[in-house]
């Protein structure tokens, strides 16, 4: 029996070491993932991900991340998958909710992506990227002032938010908020200088001024930023229309 006892004790001290070092490996393959993923290698994020979650198939962190990087992909079936896996993981992670809402809001189905960002700023009131995107939900929905809300609880988390000041923006503009709208540009501009979307947009609310000239200028300068719809919208305003 002593040496049964024995027996059991190695074992149980071997697995409890493998166990540690699938733990170690997990979160380096997890960190070499993330590093891939902010240099937008969303490819080779996915694979370090993945290896991971087959170290440790309970990974929440992992799941999330990887369906993130699904979602960059336009890989929505992926990303609302592993979203849903985090989520079922840990049921607290305000990141997998954000991930799954935008995904949902790329998908158009806004009110249930609302509803994922909602749960997301209650489990994390300092989400921006939460805040942000349930502010585009809002939008698409023409829910302009609610649009603006959120993009300033955005902006005030992260004042480097572009995609926040474009919302808000745009939640100006059609609200005739011409000027409003150009002060938002103008900083998403300042903050990301080849941003083609916030000239576009600058160039429909200097339009709405009655500014042709300061029109066609951003409008141009948003086409050679590949804003190819930016075009369109420079031979409708020398025709007039």
């Amino acid at each position: 029996m002593r040496i049964i006892a024995t027996s059991v004790l190695f074992l149980s001290l071997g697995v409890t070491a493998l166990f540690a070092d699938n733990i170690k490996d997990a979160e380096s393959y997890l960190n070499q993932g993330i590093d891939k993923h902010t240099l937008q290698d969303f490819t080779g994020a996915i694979k370090d991900y993945s290896k991971a979650i087959e170290l440790l198939p309970k990974y929440a962190e992992a799941y999330e991340s990887r369906g993130e990087a699904k979602y960059n992909l336009k890989d929505y079936t992926g990303a609302m998958q592993d979203s849903c896996k985090a989520i079922q993981l840990n049921p607290e992670y305000s990141k997998a909710y954000s991930v799954r809402g935008r995904t949902k809001c790329d998908l158009q189905y806004y009110t249930g992506a609302i509803q994922d960002f909602n749960k997301a700023i209650e489990l994390d009131s300092k989400n921006a990227e939460a805040y942000g995107s349930r502010g585009e939900a809002k939008y698409r929905l023409r829910d302009y002032t609610g649009a603006i809300q959120d993009s300033c609880k955005a902006i005030e988390l992260n004042p480097k938010d572009v995609e926040a000041y474009c919302c808000r923006g745009a939640a100006k503009l059609n609200l005739h908020d011409y000027t409003g709208a150009i002060q938002d540009y103008n900083k998403a501009i300042e903050v990301s200088p080849k941003y083609g979307d916030a000239y576009y947009l600058r160039g429909l609310a200097k339009e709405g001024l009655k500014d042709k000239w300061g029109a066609l200028e951003d409008l141009s300068k948003a086409g050679e930023l590949g804003k190819t719809k930016a075009y369109e919208e420079i031979q409708r305003i020398q025709k007039g229309g």
